[in-house]
């Protein structure tokens, strides 16, 4: 994987593949990780390549220097209003990026390398597990910004947070520190920040040792439900497909043989 400190040049998100796992970076540092409408793109195509390849198992979502991104790049919005001819606009794009993450085929991490504002509050919000360092601050503007967010990131917020957080955290728009982050359930952990990379790495390892067709089915049911959205007989069906799997068979047997499973995601 590449070293953050490596990256010097802002780009786009850079994507490593090695051992299993895809290792996304943030790499605006300058600005703060800052997302520009190209890296909405780059993001979408990087999500579809993780969803393609079954050699893909888990992802883990981080940003290169301070912070782990500061959001949509204001100026965008500050371009419209002045009138400025800003093409042909996606004005949904970053709602469906993230929402695009959140369903995703493995299991992602957000691996917190600073602190974190605006919209990509929500862009790790969608992912299944947030390891954050310490030091670490979330603000999520939207009301000082004169904005009513998208619904699928309220969803996010209120099904994962709860409502009493999800308004503190938009209907104030202050900072909470890391220890709060973690008090709500926005954090999973926190960790010294030269331990942050081996510990997604880690949690990466257990998650990717774990049976893919489970681990994808059992991701959408949880998700579905939580959203109120659960199929009964769309579950049913996932449920049959990986009863009938080679990955449950090898399951079983590893289990009263005692040994590790090997499963080959089918």
């Amino acid at each position: 994987m590449p070293d953050a400190a490596a990256i010097d040049e802002p780009t786009m998100p850079i994507l490593a593949v090695a051992q299993g796992r895809a290792l996304v970076r943030l790499n605006r540092p300058r600005q703060h990780n800052r997302l520009e409408p190209s890296d909405l793109a780059a993001l979408e195509e990087i999500l579809t390549r993780a969803d393609a390849d079954p050699s893909i198992r888990v992802l883990i979502l981080t940003g290169t220097g301070k912070s782990f991104s500061s959001g949509f790049h204001i100026g965008a919005l500050a371009d419209r209003l002045a009138g400025k001819d800003i093409g042909a606009e996606d004005r949904d794009a970053f709602e469906r990026t993230v929402d695009r993450l959140e369903r995703l085929r493995v299991p992602t991490i957000a691996a917190l390398n600073g602190s974190v504002y605006g919209g990509a509050t929500d862009l790790a919000l969608a992912c299944d597990f947030r390891i954050g360092i310490e030091g670490t601050r979330l603000l999520m503007p939207a009301a000082r910004l004169g904005i009513v967010y998208y619904g699928s990131g309220i969803r996010r917020y209120v099904t994962r947070l709860g409502v009493a957080a999800a308004k503190k955290l938009f209907l104030t728009a202050q900072p909470i520190d890391a220890d709060e982050m973690l008090r709500i359930g926005y954090l999973d952990e926190i960790v010294p920040a030269e331990s942050l990379m081996a510990r997604a790495e880690a949690l990466a390892a257990t998650l990717a040792a774990n049976a893919p067709l489970a681990l994808a089915g059992l991701k959408r049911a949880i998700n579905d439900t939580a959203a109120g959205s659960l199929d009964p007989a769309a579950l049913a069906a996932l449920r049959a497909h990986c009863a009938e799997s080679i990955d449950h068979a090898e399951g079983v047997r590893a289990w009263t043989e005692k040994r590790t499973p090997v499963f080959v995601g089918r």
